[in-house]
């Protein structure tokens, strides 16, 4: 009588076949920046400083004294992006630099995320929003071979797919659309939260739509979710900040980037207030980047993408875990 048999656990989630298409993308993404004059660069996982984002966990490791290992530790993070390293080095004269590693982001396993990842970031100097988008479009096309991107704005999106404009509406306006659409909101998003009411809109009525046809870059997102990005002076203001998704997926995310550290402790400041507020621990405001913005970091357009979700598409799987050797349950 057959009986089926639990498929070991030391053994990689990913076929062969789909380890060697990943190797193969891999190949193609090193040749698509080295061939417009990019430099690949290292930057550490392990660091001082991290990204202060109100969602963003990162990883705390404790580190001994480096003088006296009896001594007290210190606390370390494993960074949920490489954006820190990268932006000091163009402080300290780079200009067209891209990195292949690994990030790690806390409470985030699923379908669609895995708590150690692999990450595609690059920063080019003196680009602007419409070169940042042009590039990561032909990037998408060099990988995917989907064809050129489509533009929409953050307001075009959701005026087409939700019915309201995400610029000019209230928390309660928001929470009404959604009311209406029948969605159910998480117990934890608050009546006042108008960027949760937004978010919840996005995931539900609005990332469906996106990328279905071909790829869609969406730019000009609420001020309110710069995160790292400019904020251009339009009526509402607008975060010069762009997102691509293809099949309804979020593959990256890109700035032009902020380079005034005053705006950037006011941030960092306003995020540890709303972690405190979810009752999560305020990560370290001050870092060596605020000391490089201070010294003078140039204009550019950064992009991230998650190298992983790339791969999924291409091969036309359903997970993570599909395209990885080891997701986080066998790590």
């Amino acid at each position: 009588m057959h009986r089926d048999v639990p498929h070991p656990d030391f053994l990689p989630t990913a076929s062969w076949e789909r380890l060697r298409l990943r190797a193969g993308l891999l190949r193609r993404l090193r040749e698509f920046f080295d061939g417009r004059g990019f430099l690949e660069v290292e930057t550490p996982l392990l660091s001082a400083d991290t990204v202060v984002d109100r969602h963003l966990d990162p990883f705390a490791v404790e580190v001994g004294s480096p003088v006296c290992r009896e001594g007290p530790g210190r606390t370390f993070w494993l960074q949920t992006s490489p954006e820190f390293g990268m932006k000091r080095l163009l402080a300290a004269g780079g200009r067209a630099i891209y990195q292949v590693t690994r990030a790690f982001r806390r409470d985030e396993q699923g379908p669609l995320h895995n708590p150690e990842f692999t990450m595609v970031e690059w920063y080019r100097v003196r680009d602007g929003m419409a070169e940042g988008m042009q590039l990561l479009s032909d990037l998408c096309d060099a990988l995917l071979a989907r064809g050129p991107a489509e533009l929409i704005s953050f307001r075009q999106a959701f005026q087409r797919h939700a019915g309201v404009d995400p610029l000019t509406a209230d928390a309660d306006q928001l929470a009404s659309v959604v009311q209406a659409a029948g969605i159910v909101p998480p117990e934890s998003l608050l009546a006042e939260d108008r960027d949760g009411w937004l978010d919840l809109l996005l995931v539900e009525r609005v990332q469906p739509h996106l990328g279905q046809q071909r790829p869609t870059i969406v730019y000009d997102y609420p001020a309110s979710q710069a995160a790292l990005a400019q904020v251009r002076a339009d009526d509402p203001p607008v975060a010069e900040r762009f997102e691509l998704y293809v099949s309804g997926i979020e593959l990256a995310n890109g700035y032009h980037e902020l380079v005034d550290p005053a705006v950037l402790r006011q941030r960092n400041a306003a995020n540890n207030a709303k972690r405190r507020a979810d009752g999560k621990q305020p990560l370290p405001e001050e870092s060596r980047l605020l000391a490089a913005m201070e010294a003078g970091l140039p204009s550019a357009t950064g992009v991230a993408v998650g190298f992983d979700r790339v791969v999924m598409l291409a091969a036309s799987a359903s997970r993570l875990d599909e395209v990885m050797a080891f997701p986080f349950d066998r790590a």
